[in-house]
């Protein structure tokens, strides 16, 4: 008999690449309120908002997974107060609440997010927080729901994806992609910028390696590359694959100049501006995380910087 896994936010970027990694393999489940991105995956799809207790409780019972990967949440930045994120909280609890009376369940990997930190900041501890955003305030509470929850099991883990990219990604990660396409990104002169971004593939295989061991139990870790990639040397990468050539660079103030524009516009409505100065800001930040205990467990990673850029550039070639 094949295993059971059920994908909380299987429609989402992590999940469609997570039932597309584990639909040949295992039985799969995919919760989520929001149709599947990848059509094809609609055999596997239920229905479901996490708010909706009742009904997912009842969709866990009658699947009795073994492994439960919780991707669904709340992820964008535009609530205004944490009751904006319920899903991340109430949804949480809910799920909580559904693996406890799953008693088929052997282990459990719960999605929180690197904003529950500011970007640059790096943390003493799994408990030591700094977040910018509401929404990661709404992820810490979800983390401590985890942590001091009396329902579950050693049998959990929490991972706090970084910025990741590849097949399926949209806003705000597939901008870099859009900006380099249109020839509207430009790297600061000089600058080197280093990031523990993430290629989706790998990030599976990571989570693929995490619910099947056990080392790792009860901890928090960061999900992303274990390398990190220098940023206009990516950038360089994928222009070769749009343009044939090299991304320009400018001075830094140029940017910054265009950065208060982008600001003006997204006041005015344009909704998604090629630069702001949230944005530069997030650029400009080396963004580095600890991932040893976790390549411990997992070893080499199966993508290189190269081979995840050409798979996501022929995706894109191929969606857009």
């Amino acid at each position: 008999m094949k295993k059971k896994i059920l994908v909380t936010g299987g429609s989402g970027f992590i999940g469609t690449n997570l039932i597309d990694y584990y639909k040949d393999r295992y039985e799969v489940l995919n919760l989520d309120h929001s149709k599947p991105r990848n059509e094809s995956h609609s055999v596997y799809w239920k229905e479901v908002d996490i708010l909706d207790k009742e009904k997912t409780l009842q969709l866990f019972n009658d699947f009795q997974p073994h492994y439960v990967l919780h991707m669904a949440a709340r992820t964008d930045l535009d609530g205004k107060t944490i009751e904006d994120y319920a899903a991340n909280i109430a949804g949480v609890e809910n799920i909580i609440t559904a693996i406890n009376q799953t008693k088929s369940i052997e282990k459990v990997i719960f999605a929180s997010s690197r904003l529950v930190c500011e970007i640059g900041y790096s943390p003493k501890d799994e408990c030591d927080y700094k977040p910018s955003t509401v929404y990661g305030e709404s992820k810490i509470v979800g983390e401590k729901i985890v942590r001091d929850s009396k329902k579950l099991e050693d049998n959990w883990i929490i991972v706090r994806p970084t910025s990741l990219w590849g097949p399926w990604f949209d806003i705000p990660y597939k901008n870099f992609f859009d900006s380099i396409k249109r020839k509207l990104y430009v790297h600061p002169k000089g600058v080197r910028i280093h990031k523990n971004f993430g290629f989706v593939g790998n990030c599976v295989h990571i989570l693929d390696k995490l619910l099947f061991d056990r080392t790792l139990n009860t901890q928090t870790v960061y999900l992303s590359d274990f390398e990190p990639l220098e940023v206009k040397q990516w950038a360089n990468i994928i222009s070769n694959k749009f343009h044939g050539h090299d991304i320009k660079s400018v001075p830094l103030f140029v940017l910054k100049t265009l950065a208060i524009s982008g600001d003006v516009l997204k006041k005015i409505g344009y909704k998604s501006p090629p630069i702001t100065s949230f944005r530069l800001d997030n650029i400009m930040t080396n963004m580095i995380y600890d991932t040893t205990k976790v390549e411990e467990v997992v070893g080499e990673l199966p993508y290189s910087l190269e081979e995840g850029t050409t798979i996501t550039y022929n995706w894109y070639k191929a969606h857009n």
